[in-house]
């Protein structure tokens, strides 16, 4: 069985929860094509992440649309969206924001920074210092932000999408791995095909404003309150014993597989259990099978694993030896 994106087919049951829960996420990918173009790793992965509690690292080229992805995706889903461009001397406060004083009561007030939104772009986040990197992180994995011994709690649901370019090096600072694994997946954007590219050229070069189009042609589909109750219903979805193994193998055996120099964490098992429980989900069943699993592999495994120097001068990829690894174990029959 190969690790590839597969279409969204799977058994359908009875249970009429899941089944509007398929219906919603038909519709919710429906209304994304009137504006945003392909790119169905990336749709499907954030979607699921959302669906999951999660955050996605994206690692893209400029120009591929991620700002106008994320507020398309705002706009259907009824939530709040916001952008940051990261930059070498942005500061923690310039993202989760700071105390002022109020001249007029006469005391300090807390003023609320780009964070406190549903869905938040954050872009070139490979751009800023360590400790930018971890007010964000901070706030990803608590959804608080805690200033003078104060919480304020960020709304539900609550998605960064964070990006990186794989080209430029200068200038910005690695993610440790230990941040990378915060992240629910890493998904790769590369340029569209051909007939991709030409709806894009028809689409969105008559110097129309964009907001207007959001406005006019898109519906909103669902509401914050909403996408917190399917999130909390997914994790009713039953996995099997078998697939507990099948996913426990898969996470184990990159942690002894020769061309890696570092294996997967145990939240990389976790990842993958969310991730099938939600895919099943949008499949109308409430159970999920392997083909879950292997769907969402990649997305969640690349960025937990570290290859070898050996591996790294031959040319491998992660995602080429994380295909190998997993044909190399037996899918479990339910």
């Amino acid at each position: 069985m190969r690790p590839t994106s597969t279409t969204l087919q799977g058994h359908h049951t009875d249970d009429s929860a899941f089944s509007e829960t398929r219906d919603l996420f038909q519709s919710i990918t429906e209304e994304i094509s009137k504006i945003y173009v392909g790119q169905e790793e990336l749709v499907l992965g954030t979607l699921v992440a959302l669906f999951s509690g999660g955050h996605v690292l994206i690692e893209s080229a400029p120009g591929l649309g991620k700002t106008l992805f994320v507020r398309t995706l705002g706009r259907v889903l009824g939530c709040n969206f916001g952008r940051v461009q990261f930059t070498a001397d942005l500061m923690p406060s310039d993202i989760t924001g700071a105390p002022f004083f109020d001249m007029k009561s006469n005391e300090f007030r807390f003023r609320p920074g780009p964070i406190f939104t549903q869905l938040l772009l954050a872009d070139e986040i490979n751009r800023s210092p360590a400790k930018t990197h971890a007010a964000l992180l901070e706030v990803m994995q608590e959804f608080r932000v805690t200033i003078d011994g104060t919480s304020h709690k960020i709304d539900r649901p609550f998605l960064v999408m964070a990006t990186q370019n794989p080209i430029e090096s200068e200038g910005t600072y690695n993610l440790p791995e230990a941040q990378l694994d915060r992240f629910m997946f890493k998904l790769n954007l590369d340029y569209p095909s051909e007939l991709e590219e030409a709806e894009i050229l028809k689409q969105h070069s008559q110097q129309v404003d964009i907001n207007k189009r959001l406005e006019e042609e898109l519906k909103v589909i669902t509401s914050p309150d909403k996408i917190m109750e399917v999130t909390k219903q997914n994790g009713d979805v039953l996995i099997a014993d078998k697939l507990i193994d099948y996913i426990n193998q898969i996470v184990r055996l990159t942690r002894t597989w020769p061309q890696f120099h570092l294996g997967a964490s145990p939240r990389a098992g976790i990842t993958l259990m969310q991730g099938a429980r939600t895919l099943a989900a949008f499949n109308g069943r409430d159970y999920a099978v392997p083909d879950d699993v292997v769907q969402i592999a990649l997305p969640a495994l690349r960025h937990r694993v570290v290859l070898s120097a050996e591996a790294e001068v031959e040319g491998h990829t992660a995602d080429e030896l994380l295909t190998e690894l997993i044909r190399t174990i037996e899918v479990p029959r339910l």
